[in-house]
């Protein structure tokens, strides 16, 4: 059994500390009793949480990115799916140029995304609009959700949809019995990657978002540019605890493991 060593201990030790240190620093600046960021701090205070309850538009913002997210990713995995069967399975032309064009968006400065959005939204009328931010972040987050469900189409053995085939099920059973269920780990973590992707975009929602659509990272960049107080790390830290709270909890309802890899909980 092969075991590490001293050194591989140590590097893996400061990598871990030096991923999650930015982390728990935001958490502990977030119960400063203090008017500004500080650490060290001189005490431990819920100062900043409560203060969150007096900025209604940071919770307004939050819903907002939370059904912006889930919706965009939705909507981004559902055009994965074909997209990566035709890909994946089937030679026609012009295959390699429509796999180029879903991933042209990685390519892209999101500033000028942003610019080339608002100027077309505003010719269309959809600038400010919520319909309009659904779409940018489709597109923005749309290779994501392919490159994840393409691998996993690639390692499915199309054997087992044969069988199906062979046993009488039609295109539709053995897609959504056979297919989809072996293409799961990779439409999961595609969803998955792309709500968090859509949720964290900030550079470019910046220029298409208006106030009845602002998302949470642009009410905080907003709320950064005028004040120094801690109540950012506070925001921070709430949605850092939700995250973890949610993940364990899927942990051990489902499994991450089943999740994202395919593999079943023991």
């Amino acid at each position: 059994m092969n075991r590490n060593g001293p050194f591989a201990l140590a590097f893996h030790t400061l990598f871990v500390v030096f991923i999650l240190a930015p982390i728990l620093i935001v958490c502990v600046v977030a119960f400063t009793p203090e008017s500004f960021l500080s650490l060290p701090t001189k005490g431990l205070s819920l100062r900043w949480f409560r203060a969150i309850a007096d900025y209604p538009e940071f919770i307004t913002a939050f819903r907002d990115s939370l059904w912006l997210a889930a919706l965009s990713s939705t909507l981004s995995i559902a055009l994965a799916v074909p997209a990566a069967l035709a890909i994946a399975r089937y030679s026609f032309p012009g295959r390699d140029a429509m796999a180029a064009l879903f991933m042209s968006p990685l390519m892209v400065p999101h500033v000028v995304l942003g610019i080339a959005f608002l100027r077309f939204f505003s010719e269309i009328g959809l600038s400010g609009r919520f319909a309009g931010l659904v779409l940018a972040h489709v597109i923005v987050i749309m290779p994501f959700a392919l490159r994840l469900v393409l691998a996993a189409t690639f390692g499915i053995d199309q054997r087992v949809e044969q069988a199906a085939v062979s046993l009488g099920a039609g295109p539709a059973a053995v897609f959504r019995r056979v297919t989809l269920f072996l293409i799961l780990p990779g439409v999961v973590s595609g969803w998955m990657l792309s709500f968090i992707s859509s949720f964290d975009e900030v550079t470019m929602t910046v220029f298409i978002a208006s106030p009845e659509t602002t998302t949470l990272p642009v009410r905080m960049l907003i709320h950064m540019q005028d004040n120094i107080d801690p109540l950012i790390a506070s925001v921070s830290a709430v949605l850092i605890v939700l995250t973890s709270v949610f993940l364990i909890v899927l942990d051990r309802l489902y499994g991450l493991d089943r999740l994202f890899l395919g593999q079943v909980k023991q």
